[in-house]
């Protein structure tokens, strides 16, 4: 289950995407805008400037703004920095772990096949596609790496 730390992360960088005017953004009035607490925000928008997909100014005129464009933010790629992996089983999730039973479990192909679709689902999608849905024709394209 996505917690609500990746689902508003995902709020801020579109609330921030849509109201983009060039100047930083108060934190208070994204969290008005979306009806989330201001001291909750506080911790994910942090989470967000010290990975870098957020910058943030202090003091008169401060606030936050994304540092690329929106169709250049995957869906992936926060839902995996505000909740770690999404994989669903351990033996995928670290490269490290030793299943004794790998070489012979049954289900193994089954989790690999449903972390490569929630994998390649969430990184198809960028913050552009959920702004502009009708844009995006079938499948959306990965954003490109910076």
């Amino acid at each position: 289950m996505i917690s609500t730390r990746g689902r508003y992360a995902l709020r801020v960088l579109i609330d921030l995407a849509e109201n983009d005017n060039g100047n930083y953004i108060p934190l208070k009035d994204i969290a008005e805008r979306q009806e989330i607490s201001k001291k909750y925000l506080e911790i994910i928008v942090k989470d967000l400037v010290t990975h870098k997909l957020l910058s943030g100014a202090s003091g008169k005129g401060g606030g936050y703004k994304l540092v690329r464009k929106p169709e250049e933010y995957s869906v992936g790629e926060v839902l995996e920095l505000m909740e770690g992996t999404l994989c669903p089983v351990a033996c995928l999730a670290d490269p490290e772990y030793e299943c004794s039973r790998k070489d012979h479990c049954l289900t193994l192909p089954m989790w690999t096949e449903f972390d490569t679709m929630v994998h390649d689902f969430f990184n198809s999608r960028t913050l552009e596609d959920l702004i502009h849905p009708k844009k995006a024709s079938g499948k959306p394209k990965a954003p490109k790496k910076s």
